[in-house]
């Protein structure tokens, strides 16, 4: 294993071709981090990359174990290390409630939202406890439907929750070994999926009606996940939750 690099922490982000985890590849690659960008699609993630020279493109299914070891055997093999895994990958999932959702669909969710997290942050743990210095962070991106759900959106909430109990069981298991975890919940950042759901043009609410939410660049919510990694490891912080203002969340329903 080559040593840790003497500039820039290292990263893994997945979901680096849009949105959320867009964002934070570009803001951590911004600060001086050397940052792996996964997902499914190469030709986004290498929009996301800009040919930066520090940012390192592998194209990920995180359902596929294989793929996710061979993701992390890439950042090792680039820096030496992993210092952050941001857990970013997901879907939202068919708008069904439990007697209407297929189990087809109910196991493509959480194939992708819980089963493809615990593979990554498996990965990075083994990673972590292996390195020297041991030790490192691990982001989960959960949701603000880790806390209420959305009408119809039984898949997506479920495995939200779960996120919930991945992020304390890693922190709790991992504290002899310098890794920390926590999670970020966020509500109607500008991304593509609140165009899924109509956040700008009606989003459907708990009595049936549909409302226009207010949304926030999504900017700002990588500017938390970067706050959240650039704590330095005496730090655990275990939650945030990051809303736009005014959103139907507080008394939702």
């Amino acid at each position: 294993m080559n040593n840790p690099t003497p500039t820039g922490r290292v990263a893994v982000v997945t979901g680096a071709g849009s949105g959320i985890g867009r964002e934070v590849a570009r803001q951590m690659l911004a600060a001086g981090y050397r940052v792996a960008l996964a997902g499914r699609r190469e030709a986004q993630l290498k929009e996301t990359s800009d040919n930066h020279p520090e940012a390192l493109v592998v194209p990920c299914d995180v359902t596929r174990p294989d793929d996710v070891e061979r993701l992390f055997e890439a950042a090792r093999q680039r820096w030496g290390r992993v210092d952050v895994l941001f857990n970013n990958a997901g879907v939202f999932g068919p708008a069904a409630s439990v007697d209407e959702i297929s189990v087809d669909d109910w196991n493509s969710t959480l194939a992708v939202n819980l089963t493809g997290s615990m593979l990554c942050a498996a990965a990075a743990v083994r990673t972590m406890k292996a390195q020297e210095p041991q030790g490192g962070r691990i982001i989960n991106n959960g949701s603000i439907s880790a806390h209420s759900p959305r009408p119809r959106t039984v898949a997506y909430t479920v495995t939200k929750h779960a996120m919930t109990g991945l992020t304390k069981s890693i922190e709790l298991d991992c504290r002899g070994y310098g890794i920390t975890c926590g999670q970020i919940d966020i509500g109607n950042t500008a991304t593509e999926i609140m165009d899924t759901i109509g956040v700008g043009s009606g989003a459907l609410q708990a009595d049936g009606s549909r409302r226009v939410e207010p949304m926030f660049p999504v900017a700002d919510a990588a500017r938390a996940v970067l706050m959240m990694a650039d704590m330095p490891p005496t730090a655990s912080v275990g939650s945030v939750v990051v809303t736009a203002a005014g959103m139907p969340f507080v008394g939702r329903g």
